[in-house]
């Protein structure tokens, strides 16, 4: 359980303000068809974070035991450093639409997935936990919670919630999460 709680936890958090939420909003703007984006998103989000889960776990086991608490927690610590930096918004064309909300859903947050923050943190998390599916289900659940409310609230909600303090406070789970482990290896 402290797997899956750890994930949801610190992966919604990391999505405040991220990239793949303002495609949320973006996606949400031009596709009525709401429970499409979401599937879309989830299974994107399943796919990308099962595989991510997957190589943190292989590379737990591929490093000596001595050595990977103190790289695991150390590139928490990085990561929650890295989740101060706001992530640019991209433009995204809308010219593959004709494929439908929930084939374009997928393959942007797929794609958008790849490198982001919170696919770095299912790594670490993965190879933390040694557990893909509880970390699969976690940060996939992390990553629904952050991102359904901006397909049905979209603007109004991302004005109400104070990004820069959400993305401090998810920097600080993520530093204190290295931190933690550190001092306890």
């Amino acid at each position: 359980m402290d797997t899956f709680i750890t994930s949801t936890v610190t992966v919604a958090l990391a999505e405040i303000g991220d990239k793949t939420q303002l495609l949320s909003l973006l996606l949400a703007a031009r596709f009525a068809n709401k429970t499409a984006l979401i599937l879309g998103i989830l299974v994107a989000t399943i796919i990308n974070h099962g595989l991510s889960a997957w190589l943190g776990d292989y590379l737990a086991g591929s490093f000596t035991s001595e050595y990977l608490p103190w790289i695991v927690n150390s590139c928490f610590i990085i990561v929650g450093l890295w989740l101060l930096i706001p992530d640019k918004d991209e433009e995204v064309s809308n010219k593959y639409d004709q494929y439908g909300a929930f084939l374009v859903a997928l393959v942007l947050f797929f794609i958008a997935e790849i490198g982001d923050k919170t696919q770095i943190a299912t790594v670490l998390l993965g190879a933390q936990y040694q557990s893909v599916l509880w970390v699969t289900i976690g940060t996939t659940v992390g990553m629904l919670l952050a991102n359904v409310p901006v397909i049905f609230a979209g603007n109004a909600l991302l004005k109400r919630i104070p990004l820069a303090k959400v993305r401090m406070l998810a920097a600080l789970v993520f530093v204190a999460l290295g931190c933690y482990g550190l001092v306890t290896s």
